[in-house]
């Protein structure tokens, strides 16, 4: 699955190594293989501000190492549902890495921002890390961002910058700072549904790690 399905394409390499992905795990490319239609450079801005169903909805509280930071330069735009799909598809993100920061494969973070095959593919994502004592550190990028919505679906497109993110192994505290190539970009295309609370949550995650539109 990617990212997770998150994420997004965290594989273990032949050495025991982990390749980066910010949130869930799986394959590097999309089941076809193809290009996902759809994405479109966004203008930078701040993180969306949180939706009215936040405010009224019991949610997790995101809480993450110093040392890992985002920057999101999502879309612009004034469409209410839109900013809500944008902001819990980044809680999304920073709650699966809050799974691998406290260890925990079952984290109830990420779990109230995503199920089925996403929920299930970020969960096995969790454990890889898990297995190998290691979480995240640095800071991702996030870009080219794109939002359709069709009553209570939604689907959200956007790129990953990895260049400066890595893995922190927690019992050595040793990052492995590993060089920029095209595969530290990854284009990622998730579905989305709006539950019951009021939340978006991920329904699946396909990533395509090295996608040409990503690349800088």
């Amino acid at each position: 699955m990617n990212r997770p399905s998150l994420p997004a394409a965290a594989a273990l390499a032949a050495a025991g190594a982990l390749l980066l992905t910010a949130c869930g795990g799986g394959d590097d490319k999309t089941k076809d293989g193809d290009k996902i239609a759809g994405a479109r450079d966004s203008k930078q801005q701040a993180s969306p501000s949180a939706s009215e169903a936040e405010e009224s909805t019991d949610r997790p509280k995101i809480a993450l190492p110093k040392d890992l930071k985002y920057v999101f330069n999502w879309p612009s735009t004034r469409n209410a549902t839109e900013k809500a799909v944008l902001h819990d598809g980044e809680q999304f993100i920073k709650a699966t890495d809050m799974a691998l920061a406290e260890q925990d494969p079952l984290h109830k973070a990420y779990r109230f921002y995503s199920e089925g095959e996403a929920a299930a593919g970020t969960e096995v994502y969790v454990k890889r890390f898990v297995d190998h004592k290691a979480r995240t550190t640095g800071t991702y990028r996030f870009f080219k961002g794109a939002v359709s919505v069709k009553g209570g679906k939604a689907s959200l497109v956007y790129c990953e910058d990895q260049s400066k993110a890595f893995n922190r192994y927690i019992e050595t505290d040793k990052v492995d700072e590993t060089p920029v190539t095209k595969n530290s970009y990854v284009f990622y295309n998730t579905s989305m549904r709006k539950n019951d609370q009021g939340v978006w949550v991920t329904e699946k995650m396909l990533s395509q790690r090295g996608a040409a539109q990503c690349q800088p």
